[in-house]
């Protein structure tokens, strides 16, 4: 038997889950029914992006509870359909709360992208593709 290779659930540790839920919420994102005042679930076209107790997500990972200063090696991104759409999804990030770290930019590959810090700090890119293609639900069709 293999692993799937499948990305189902991406936890989130936050160091405040009502502000961080709020924020999402802000986003224009549907907390599933299934969240509680200890977790938060949001279905994405992908997957699910879960929020929960920094501390708490160390501890059941069994890991020291230790914020990493600077980049700890891990992005998460939302493709758009278009280039014109990276500029509006940062300006309704930094409206919703988040930090700025590079404005929509075209990239060297041909793409447009550009990043906002949540605020626990996680890096989300922003980026269009010119060779993305979605499925009917939003999710990628990297088939």
């Amino acid at each position: 038997m293999a692993l799937p290779a499948r990305i189902s659930i991406a936890t989130l540790g936050v160091s405040d889950l009502a502000r961080s839920t709020r924020f999402y919420l802000a986003l224009g994102w549907e907390l599933a029914s299934e969240s509680s005042t200890e977790i938060s679930f949001f279905r994405t076209a992908g997957g699910v992006l879960a929020l929960y107790p920094f501390d708490l997500l160390a501890k059941d990972a069994m890991l020291p509870p230790l914020r990493a200063q600077g980049f700890g090696g891990v992005t998460l991104a939302i493709n758009v359909e278009r280039a014109e759409d990276v500029q509006p999804g940062l300006d309704m990030a930094k409206a919703a709360g988040a930090t700025i770290l590079k404005p929509a930019t075209k990239a060297e590959w041909g793409g447009v992208s550009g990043y906002f810090a949540d605020p626990d700090g996680y890096p989300w890119e922003v980026v269009w593709a010119p060779r993305s293609r979605f499925k009917p639900d939003g999710s990628p069709d990297v088939s």
